[in-house]
């Protein structure tokens, strides 16, 4: 098993239902939690905390019944944050058609017993993928930083 990659895999069920018929938001939004931080926590060895969330993209919607398979995988490491990809998506099961439903990225830290960031491991890209991907990361992490700017100076 590769320590910078986790997939789960399950059927949707009722209780994820929403008004319209679909998967819930909420529900997705705790997969994609469970499985990220699964994902930091096997490339750390450490306790790990949300640091980010954004850019939750709804693709296509996931139906009840579906198997659902949400990917995540580290894109970048900084000094103590691991930003990770995750990817969901949905297959028929009697038809075994898959269709990408959800995508976004999010960013645990590592931390101590005090609650202090500690430094993880450098994750380095080996495949033509995992480079592309490790660029994505870095220009989503310098738009964050924009918005982190923009956002200061409404709040302030």
């Amino acid at each position: 098993m590769e320590k910078n990659a986790v997939t789960f895999r399950f059927l949707t069920e009722p209780g994820d239902v929403n008004f319209g018929g679909k998967v819930h938001g909420g529900a997705v939004m705790k997969w994609i939690d469970q499985a990220a931080y699964t994902c930091a926590v096997n490339w750390s060895s450490r306790y790990c905390v949300t640091v980010y969330v954004g850019g939750i993209r709804f693709v296509n919607p996931i139906l009840i019944g579906e198997i659902v398979e949400v990917n995540a995988r580290i894109i970048y490491t900084g000094r103590t944050s691991m930003h990770i990809s995750v990817d969901i998506n949905a297959i028929n099961p009697k038809t075994k058609a898959e269709t990408k439903a959800i995508h976004c990225i999010i960013v645990f830290a590592a931390i101590d017993d005090e609650g202090k960031t500690v430094p993880v491991p450098e994750w380095v890209p080996k495949t033509e993928e995992d480079k592309q991907l490790h660029q994505y990361a870095i220009r989503l992490a310098n738009m964050r930083k924009e918005i982190n700017e923009e956002m200061k100076a409404y709040f302030s």
